[in-house]
């Protein structure tokens, strides 16, 4: 039903307590004469704990991702790609507000709430006529109801997308949000060299030990990933079977980094550069890669955009349109020459639920860290359970049980991924691609380190950063919907910092 007809027969619906037409209202309303034929159908496609460059477009020889390289083949392939958060839950919020996390109140962290005033693309979308749903892991994990919300905000749910499909009413655009569940863990251990990956090519990170071990892990994440990449090939065929493909905007992307030590829950590359590739062959010209910075809180403004309406001022940012419609590769747009990124509390992992507030800009040649926190420990603490080591900003895996299990031989991988961290890091990132060496205290980079410190105060402050604004710190407090029970241990203390024994655990994932 177009938003005209709305009006004239005054029909108001109400998603989480706010009125629909006028979320529609604040985004901009259709012209009447707009025929839902010329809108396009909206793809989008979100793995779970995927890093760039882990596709075979990228050039990563073991996996083989034929369904994410044809997207980029066929549309865009962007390399500077970014999340808003290298957490689960923050991501997904910036995702469907298109702001910044610390603009979302308790929607900035895991296991937080999504408050209702802020409008989501997916509600705009079905306030302007759009078919919206979505299957697996929506908005989460948290308590959406805890914001104010009656439903997840991306929509209904379905349990396929065959079913969401066969319900889209004829001459109605739809909007599918494809939240999968891989590549978070946990993974059957060989599975990646069971199905042929040859474990001695994989590209390892330089801040992994490099054993058997965390390479085989690595594999498990691979055939992960290439089963995520074979159920979006399973959608896209249904979609082109039906003759709609053309003219369907296609993102496939993920929401925070790989679940490995200092990647997930880290403002490093591993943590927060995504892969994203985007297809629409009726508005936007194949063949291309794009080296202009993005944010995935851009994704939302691009979705308005592209169904023909205006994205409300609360949104940061900014549509990709203008990059997808062009005919360059490259470098596009030069001001898009930089990326911003927060995170909050992550895993409750630290006594009394306290978070590793930190965020960072990214250039093409730095990145620049602030940690707000650094008498914290960045990963968690440290845990005397039988010997066992906790530090649980980091999911667990093999690659973590060699790196606290052999620390003393990957001494260097070893402190990188959970000891403490100075209030200002940075790095050149064409030298040190895997960010390795601190040159914060290098006299020789002071002025470039002024210069970033400088222009991500600004940035804050002009996106209402509280902690940059007024200092508040408020994420600590806030309630966290999921386990959360810890003891101290009496006189206990392991590398200085305080033991703690997990009370209450659950098999949540995050």
């Amino acid at each position: 039903m177009m938003m005209g007809h709305l009006l004239t027969r005054h029909v108001v619906v109400r998603v989480a307590g706010l009125s629909l037409l006028a979320l529609a209202s604040s985004a901009g309303v259709l012209p009447a004469q707009e025929t839902a034929t010329q809108r396009p159908n909206i793809l989008f496609c979100l793995s779970d704990d995927q890093s760039y460059p882990h596709a075979s477009a990228y050039g990563e020889p073991v996996i083989h991702t034929p369904v994410f390289d044809r997207v980029a083949r066929e549309g865009v392939l962007f390399t500077q790609a970014y999340c808003a958060a290298p957490s689960c839950t923050p991501s997904r919020s910036a995702i469907l507000t298109g702001q910044d996390i610390w603009r979302l109140g308790q929607g900035g962290q895991l296991f937080g709430t999504l408050p209702a005033e802020h409008p989501v693309y997916t509600d705009l979308l079905t306030a302007n006529g759009y078919h919206v749903g979505y299957m697996d892991k929506g908005w989460a994990p948290g308590d959406v109801r805890a914001g104010g919300r009656t439903s997840d905000p991306t929509g209904t749910r379905f349990r396929s997308f065959q079913e969401f499909f066969g319900k889209a009413p004829e001459g109605k655009p739809w909007c599918f949000w494809f939240g999968s569940r891989d590549p978070h863990r946990g993974y059957r251990k060989g599975s990646g060299v069971s199905a042929g990956m040859d474990p001695s090519k994989v590209r390892l990170p330089a801040v992994f030990p490099d054993t058997p071990e965390v390479r085989s892990d690595i594999c498990d994440y691979f055939f992960e990933i290439q089963r995520f990449d074979q159920q979006v090939g399973e959608m896209l065929k249904q979609i082109e079977q039906a003759g709609q493909l053309d003219n369907t905007l296609v993102v496939i992307t993920s929401d925070n980094g790989m679940p490995f030590p200092r990647a997930k829950a880290n403002l490093y590359d591993l943590g927060a550069r995504m892969p994203l590739a985007i297809r629409w062959p009726k508005q936007v010209p194949g063949g291309r890669t794009v080296d202009d910075f993005v944010n995935l809180t851009d994704l939302a403004p691009t979705f308005l955009e592209a169904a023909g309406m205006t994205p409300p001022k609360e949104m940061t940012g900014r549509s990709l349109m203008n990059l997808l419609k062009s005919t360059k590769s490259g470098v596009v747009a030069p001001g898009r020459d930089a990326v911003y990124t927060g995170r909050e509390r992550h895993a409750w992992c630290r006594i009394d639920g306290k978070g590793y507030p930190a965020r960072m800009i990214r250039t093409r040649d730095f990145l620049y860290i602030r940690n707000y926190e650094p008498d914290r420990w960045p990963s968690g603490i440290y845990r005397m359970v039988t010997n066992e080591g906790h530090y649980g900003d980091v999911d667990a895996s093999p690659t973590k049980e060699v790196m606290l299990e052999q620390k003393d031989e990957y001494s260097r991988p070893f402190e990188l991924s959970f000891g403490k961290r100075p209030r200002e890091e940075l790095y050149d990132c064409r030298k040190d691609p895997h960010q390795l060496r601190n040159l914060a205290s290098d006299l020789a980079h002071q002025p470039i380190l002024q210069k970033l410190s400088d222009r991500l105060t600004a940035r804050l402050k002009a996106t209402g950063d509280p902690r940059e604004t007024t200092g508040a710190t408020l994420w600590d407090a806030w309630k966290y919907h999921g386990y959360n029970q810890w003891k101290i241990l009496p006189e206990q203390t392991t590398n200085t910092e305080p033991a703690a024994r997990e009370d209450v655990r659950t098999k949540k994932s995050n």
